[in-house]
């Protein structure tokens, strides 16, 4: 006998419910906590920002060596030489964000601004696209603002390097947690998947 492909999500969904509630108490506590360093990251920006690079080098170290320890045992790969190349960049530039970790906070800084740059003008192009569609002019106006964001915090380097990182990321810390925890109160408190709103707002 087969199942319906809506009685299969169903029951994928009554799986994950029934883990995240068995698991709902560390999920609290795990959304709690990144809450909490969310907001240091935005009390402390420059810390921070500093710790964003730093992380970022040891990682990069990390990752080349592990990289490289594969590489003993497999002389023999294609493009043996060209992983090798790899494997030292990465703990080259790795050892540099480390040591020289203003000059990283700068270069990753430029790169984030010309992220924010390149996403407004596919937001503008994509809202003049699609016109004249529903909220066209909401996506417009997203990407003009993305726009005149990136363009400020160009214009205020070297300033801006030092707390954009740390400010973005008590943002992405905080967003994390709230979604999280609420998932995880939710399941908790028994709120069916699947319903439109919360009980008593509807």
């Amino acid at each position: 006998m087969t199942m319906s492909v809506e009685a299969a999500a169903q029951a994928l969904r009554e799986a994950m419910r029934a883990t995240i509630k068995r698991h709902s108490l560390c999920y609290l506590i795990q959304g709690g906590l990144m809450i909490v360093a969310g907001v240091l990251a935005l009390v402390y920006p420059v810390v921070s920002s500093f710790a964003v690079v730093s992380l970022l080098g040891w990682i990069l170290i990390a990752t080349g060596i592990v990289q490289g320890i594969s590489l003993i045992d497999a002389r023999h790969v294609p493009h043996f030489w060209l992983q090798l190349v790899s494997v030292v960049l990465s703990v080259i530039v790795g050892l540099l964000l480390i040591r020289h970790r203003g000059a990283g906070l700068l270069a990753l800084t430029l790169l984030l601004l010309v992220y924010f740059m390149v996403e407004g003008i596919s937001k503008v192009i994509f809202s003049l696209t699609i016109r004249p569609f529903p909220s066209w002019g909401w996506v417009l106006a997203s990407g003009i603002v993305t726009i005149l964001v990136a363009f400020y915090l160009w214009v205020s380097l070297p300033v801006t390097a030092v707390w954009l990182l740390g400010v973005l990321l008590g943002i992405q810390l905080i967003c994390e947690g709230l979604a999280l925890g609420y998932l995880a109160w939710q399941v908790r408190t028994g709120w069916p998947w699947g319903q439109k709103s919360a009980p008593g707002l509807s």
